[in-house]
């Protein structure tokens, strides 16, 4: 027994609903007042016995998802063919005609479109038939639209009185018709319209001729060669010609068409005419030159005349199938060229002698020919003289005087923009190898004069610039101008060109001869320490692993007694001696087989690096200080695009990586200034942490107090202005030295 419908005796049926609206059923439907029905009640609850119909193309609830139709259908269509018959009255060849269609059914909005595929002279207006929109039920739904449950293979549909009947759809259509249920047809047969099919026979027949002429098919031969050119390097000796040298040719055989061409090599100062082709494009034939031909002799058809009456230009002509009367002509293939063949070109002989890479691949491949040995037609040309060079006579330059002979137009020497452009100043790099040097002189006064050489490896120029010293006597400054230097012990007026210094020649410990002064290097500036180093290949005597292997050689038999010598020179076991005990080992043990150099290139590998570098506080403050003043404070910044180049999350950046960041900031440092504190903050493999560089550099966050540091004003007499200093090894560690020489102890 069912409980009464009263209250507290009934349950609520859409518990948890929020939706308790009624629906409205009076409305207009056409302009006209009318009373719907089929509306739902509370809520959108469907009445009892009452079923709601589909107004528009939504998943199914079970399986469907939030979005609106227009976003989970957007740019997705259902395709259907299609066709339909429409009526022809006026014509009696035909009653009707079939029209093929393709129907799109636009799933985000339930629109239909119709379209017809466009015939070549159809003579009937093609395209779109039904242009993009919702098209209604045909009655007495007419105030309902067209869903996707209307469509299926097979059916008909109505769309504005036309009925149009769906013969298949694509694959896509057919898996969302499947999945939202509903049961594909078989696809239907596709009609041909009868009076096409008519007009198709007609012009088949019209174009069918009665007597089927012979065709000759070069289509294929075209495309399959075409851009495809044998070349071939010939020789005609022209009997008629006084000279007695032969006429060079070349001839191309294109494939494309059997065709042959063939231009002439006029040496220079020949005196023929130059015209653009020795023969002309065309097929070769093999016996010309030939009497004329009467017009019509050669043809691709013979025609035979029966059934002639006299009297009359009317007859019967058949076309000749056997060709009895048929005049041929043989020309030229490429079975016919070859290396040593002498071909016929309208009477003349030519000689063919070589061919390129091209043509021999062509004759390997198709014919199998592997011998390609070419004929030698060419006379070798005579030797040239020699050109004898005239001695510098002393005016200008070697490179001024050199030209002069060359040419009857003087050009300047040439000089190497590649080296300039390479080797320039840039940046820090200047490029320049600066040595501290003194005279090697018996004059008391000239020895305690100092030096400083310069050499530019941008233009390998040499300068030399004198300190001056107080109560000398002798003025200081540009001691000899910048320029390219002659080795001494060569002959002034020579032909051969004159040796000049390079760069190898200057290294601490040589002994240098600048125009009648003979110099001593005897120290170098840390920029030339690195740049020999780094540059080993260049600068043997600043390659570790040469100058190692060097001393490996001499003292590889003596380990034990080098080993009790360094024990004896080290009583307190610190494993450091001083550099001057070092040096003196050094040259004690190779017996003055190792020049200065060598011997620092040891030391400062091996060595303890002296630390009195610029104060860390003192670059930082001013640092801060110049960002203060630009208000620079992008620091967050920075750390979030370092954190980004940061792949691997270490901490750690390169250095040419941090200061190409540092630049896309615009950050108001210095490049020295930036440089020197990068350095600071990097490790052995040149990477810099990040985020101590930053947090030092924050002004706000961690301020340092800018002081200078009063430091003794050194003595006059110890200040070499812009002489580089002693290399800063304060201390040798030789257990690693004694341990790459020998092992280690056990």
């Amino acid at each position: 027994m069912a409980l009464p419908l009263l209250p507290g005796f009934s349950r609520r049926r859409n518990i948890g609903g929020e939706n308790f609206h009624r629906s409205q059923i009076c409305g207009y439907s056409n302009n006209v007042r009318r009373l719907f029905e089929d509306k739902p009640g509370i809520g959108g609850e469907p009445l009892p016995g009452q079923t709601l119909k589909i107004a528009s193309s939504v998943h199914p609830e079970a399986s469907g998802s939030g979005p609106p139709s227009w976003i989970a259908f957007d740019k997705q269509v259902l395709c259907f063919d299609a066709y339909f018959e429409e009526e022809v009255p006026e014509k009696h060849q035909e009653l009707y005609r079939i029209r093929h269609c393709k129907i799109y059914f636009f799933l985000e909005d339930d629109t239909i479109q119709v379209t017809e595929p466009v015939v070549k002279d159809s003579g009937i207006n093609q395209g779109t038939i039904l242009r993009r929109g919702l098209v209604p039920l045909p009655p007495p739904n007419e105030d309902q639209f067209y869903t996707m449950y209307d469509f299926n293979i097979n059916t008909e549909i109505t769309l504005y009185g036309r009925k149009y009947k769906i013969i298949d759809c694509d694959l896509y259509t057919k898996n969302f018709l499947r999945k939202i249920g509903i049961r594909l047809n078989p696809p239907a047969s596709r009609p041909d319209d009868p009076y096409t099919t008519e007009r198709q026979k007609r012009y088949l027949e019209s174009t069918n001729p009665f007597h089927p002429y012979e065709r000759f098919d070069t289509l294929k031969q075209f495309l399959e060669f075409d851009g495809q050119v044998l070349g071939f390097s010939c020789v005609w000796n022209d009997p008629e010609s006084k000279l007695p040298d032969s006429r060079e040719l070349v001839l191309r055989y294109y494939l494309s068409d059997d065709t042959i061409d063939i231009r002439e090599i006029l040496p220079p100062n020949s005196g023929r005419d130059v015209v653009p082709f020795f023969l002309k494009r065309d097929k070769l034939p093999k016996n010309a030159p030939t009497a004329p031909y009467h017009p019509g002799t050669i043809t691709n058809y013979t025609l035979l005349n029966v059934l002639a009456k006299p009297g009359r230009n009317k007859g019967y002509y058949i076309r000749d199938v056997l060709q009895t009367g048929a005049v041929r002509q043989e020309f030229y293939k490429d079975s016919d060229l070859k290396i040593g063949a002498v071909i016929n070109v309208w009477g003349r002989q030519i000689l063919l002698c070589d061919c390129d890479e091209f043509t021999k691949e062509h004759y390997r491949k198709k014919y199998g020919i592997v011998d390609f040995t070419p004929i030698e037609y060419k006379t070798p040309p005579p030797p040239k003289p020699e050109k004898i060079i005239p001695p510098y006579n002393g005016f200008g330059s070697e490179e001024d005087s050199l030209n002069s002979c060359k040419g009857v137009v003087i050009q300047t020497p040439h000089k190497d923009y590649r080296q300039f452009l390479v080797k320039d100043r840039y940046g820090m790099d200047s490029f320049i190898l600066r040595y501290a040097a003194k005279l090697i002189t018996d004059i008391a006064v000239d020895k305690d004069r100092k030096f400083i050489i310069s050499y530019f490896l941008s233009d390998d120029t040499i300068s030399v610039f004198e300190y001056a010293e107080r109560n000398s006597g002798i003025a200081g400054g540009k001691f000899l101008e910048r320029s390219r230097i002659k080795k001494p012990g060569q002959e002034l007026f020579k032909s051969e060109p004159s040796e000049y210094y390079q760069a190898q020649d200057l290294f601490v410990g040589a002994r240098l001869c600048f125009h009648g002064h003979n110099f001593l290097l005897v120290d170098a500036d840390e920029y030339t320490f690195n740049y020999m180093e780094k540059n080993a290949n260049e600068f043997p005597m600043a390659d570790i692993c040469a100058v190692f292997n060097k001393l490996k050689s001499m003292t590889e038999s003596r380990g034990k007694e080098i080993r009790k010598a360094f024990a004896v020179t080290d009583p307190e076991h610190t494993n450091v001696i001083g550099y001057d005990t070092f040096r003196n080992w050094i040259v004690r043990v190779a017996a003055g087989g190792f020049s200065e150099h060598e011997i620092m290139t040891l030391g400062r590998h091996y060595g303890i690096r002296d630390n009195s570098q610029t104060d860390l506080l003192l670059l930082l403050s001013m640092a801060q200080e110049k960002l203060k003043k630009n208000a620079f404070e992008n620091f967050e910044q920075l750390i979030t695009v370092f954190l980004y180049n940061d792949r691997e999350k270490c901490g750690l950046l390169p250095n040419e990586t941090c200061r190409t960041i540092f630049k896309s900031f615009k950050l108001p440092l210095a490049d020295d200034l930036l440089e020197t504190l990068l350095a600071r903050f990097e490790d052995n493999q040149k990477q810099v942490d990040y985020k101590k560089f930053v947090h030092a550099v924050n002004w706000r966050e961690n301020q340092v107090r800018a002081f200078v540091e009063e430091k003794e004003q050194p003595k006059r007499e110890d200040i070499w202005n812009q002489l580089p200093r002693s290399p800063p090894v304060t201390g040798i560690r030789y257990p690693p030295l004694l341990d790459d020489l020998f092992g280690k102890e056990e």
